[in-house]
């Protein structure tokens, strides 16, 4: 508790035949306050809950030589990021016949995911959507922020099954060449 400690200052003296009157100093001990204000700050700390950072779960396969599938080409899109926010893509395997995106435009990398979902579900051998296997790559120029755009694209259109590649030399000569280049298949 706060408590009140007074002391005597001054004297008695006279002057001029007056008294004067003791003046009294106050003083308030305020260690019981500092020590109730940490006891609550400590108090808060202890029993809120912090923020939990949201964090898209990126599950990376082992690497085994011996566990390599082929995958059926109707189910692939790949999709090239590039310098000044640019994306290309194409589907299959092969890398001739590329065709250039971006992420805001009417018909972005979006709608590309959602004609090429829409046209396996019409598919009588892949009903479902979930078949579909994106293939991100980037080349050197390449921002980070694309890459995250791009990971954000797969979440925003549920595609479950995709992987983040480098892109192959061939991919990166077809982009020099704007689009065309020799029909290459791609690793």
């Amino acid at each position: 508790m706060a408590e009140l400690n007074t002391a005597e200052s001054g004297s008695k003296k006279k002057h001029g035949g007056k008294t004067r009157s003791k003046k009294m100093s106050t003083k308030v001990d305020l260690t019981p306050m500092v020590d109730l204000a940490f006891l609550l700050i400590t108090f808060f700390m202890l029993t809120t809950t912090l923020n939990k950072p949201n964090a898209m779960e990126l599950n990376m396969p082992v690497k085994d030589e011996k566990d390599i599938t082929k995958v059926n080409e109707e189910l692939l899109l790949t999709i090239l990021l590039d310098k000044e926010h640019s994306v290309w893509y194409y589907e299959g395997e092969t890398a001739a016949n590329l065709k250039k995106t971006g992420f805001q435009n009417e018909d972005g990398i979006r709608d590309v995911i959602y004609k090429k979902q829409e046209a396996l579900e019409k598919n009588p051998d892949y009903r479902n959507k979930d078949t579909m296997i994106c293939i991100i790559k980037t080349t050197e120029n390449a921002s980070y922020k694309d890459m995250v755009d791009a990971l954000d694209e797969m979440d925003i259109t549920g595609v479950k099954r995709y992987t983040l590649q480098d892109a192959q030399p061939e991919e990166i000569e077809a982009i020099k060449n704007g689009g065309s280049a020799e029909t290459v298949n791609t690793p």
